[in-house]
């Protein structure tokens, strides 16, 4: 569970938690992957924080075996579009990168919150099922330097990612800020109507 909101902010106006971000130069000096946590139980029942996005995110019915064996199912990746019914050909992303994260203020936090951040359950957005070749494409880049093949996903992309980033207090660069506030507003290289 994350320390600060219990959930994101309404999707509808991601405009104003957008305002409320601070704004400040990343400093991903000291980043390593080990500092957050890999996927943990956090509620005992069998099933690591992966298992429970897969699970959350079939567009249909899973059967869960022992072991959290996942049987059944069907996922659709936002990012690209693809579906399949083989998870194993699925990531669970981190909205907000990890990397991102740390630059943006996780630096400064203590293991566990980090560990908490790297397996938020508590916000349905913050982690996402996608297709694992553009889970790589993304790497830990931000909606300035990588967007969803999928233009149909980039306003809820942008809402989500900012969502994020307000439910954990994080801050955004100058550049970040622009190309999210483009993105929710709809203008710019997004050549859509406004979604904010």
């Amino acid at each position: 569970m994350a320390v600060g909101p219990s959930s994101g902010p309404r999707l509808r106006n991601a405009l104003r938690p957008l305002r409320h971000l601070d704004v400040r130069r990343e400093r991903n000096r000291g980043y390593d992957r080990a500092k957050f946590a890999d996927w943990y139980d956090a509620n005992g029942d069998g099933c690591n924080t992966r298992e429970e996005v897969l699970i959350a995110e079939s567009v249909t019915k899973v059967r869960v075996g022992s072991g959290c064996t996942i049987r059944g199912g069907k996922w659709f990746s936002k990012y690209d579009g693809k579906t399949t019914r083989s998870s194993s050909t699925f990531d669970i992303d981190h909205l907000v990168p990890l990397a991102e994260g740390w630059g943006s203020g996780a630096r400064r936090w203590g293991k566990a919150k980090r560990a908490r951040l790297a397996n938020d359950l508590g916000y349905r957005y913050s982690l996402i099922a996608v297709t694992a070749s553009s889970n790589r494409s993304k790497g830990d880049r931000d909606p300035a330097e990588w967007l969803p093949p999928r233009r149909a996903y980039w306003c809820t992309y942008a809402k989500t990612y900012t969502a994020t980033k307000w439910r954990w207090d994080l801050a955004v660069d100058g550049v970040e800020r622009d190309a999210l506030r483009r993105l929710i507003r709809g203008s710019g290289q997004t050549r859509r109507p406004a979604c904010g």
